[in-house]
């Protein structure tokens, strides 16, 4: 179970949007986890991922305690992995986020060499978790299914910010966060790179995909469903 699985969208919106998780096991495999774990997200670095981070301190985009008015314009969006390492300092989910297949497959393979004694979790569409699997060797273990939305889903927001809030897991992104930097975004006070910068801050667990952001961004551009 992980709290990637209600990630909004068909199985073919995932072709960017591979998360893999490794997490200890509390009581069985936690003793000297954490050299485990910063070494899971070592490994991550050379395969060129899109976010990084742990679920106690975030992403590799964070909020900035120094605000001002013109900070919004002035914002660094390239993810800093080094601190994601250095702030890792307990027993964690960690994750890695890649927006391409073959990245995720030799980073999964790679995982799989170091043998370094954790649970992994592969979240995207089925058949891309299976290919993962596939290409580094191993038989999936199990899979986990999203049964979607139920009750009034016409009180649903639309399409286009359940695709970017849902990124989420913990509903640390907002629907009217997603909504306000579709619409600047359509009105050209943000590009989709900027807007999806300061939404990936927002994930309290680095599992937020700025590159599939980006693409929805641009999209909404042009489409209104």
């Amino acid at each position: 179970m992980t709290n990637t699985l209600h990630r909004f969208g068909a199985a073919e919106t995932f072709r960017d949007d591979y998360i893999v998780f490794a997490i200890a096991s509390k009581g069985k495999n936690d003793q000297n986890s954490l050299p485990k774990l910063r070494r899971f997200l070592e490994l991550a670095i050379p395969f060129k991922p899109v976010n990084l981070g742990d679920a106690r301190h975030g992403g590799a985009l964070r909020p900035s305690k120094d605000m001002h008015p013109t900070s919004h314009w002035n914002r660094e969006t390239k993810p800093d992995f080094d601190a994601v390492l250095k702030g890792l300092d307990h027993p964690t989910t960690c994750a890695a986020v890649f927006d391409n297949k073959v990245a995720a497959e030799d980073f999964v393979k790679r995982v799989k060499e170091e043998d370094l004694g954790l649970s992994v979790n592969i979240s995207t569409s089925i058949d891309g978790a299976e290919q993962c699997c596939f290409h580094a060797g191993i038989p999936r273990h199990s899979v986990g299914y999203s049964l979607g939305f139920e009750g009034k889903t016409e009180k649903l927001p639309n399409s286009q910010v359940l695709l970017l809030s849902t990124m989420c897991g913990h509903g640390m992104v907002s629907n009217s966060l997603a909504k306000k930097m579709i619409d600047w975004v359509k009105e050209g006070r943000r590009t989709p790179e900027e807007a999806a910068s300061y939404l990936t801050r927002f994930c309290s667990c680095g599992v937020f995909n700025p590159s599939r952001a980006k693409r929805i961004l641009e999209d909404a551009r042009t489409k209104t469903t």
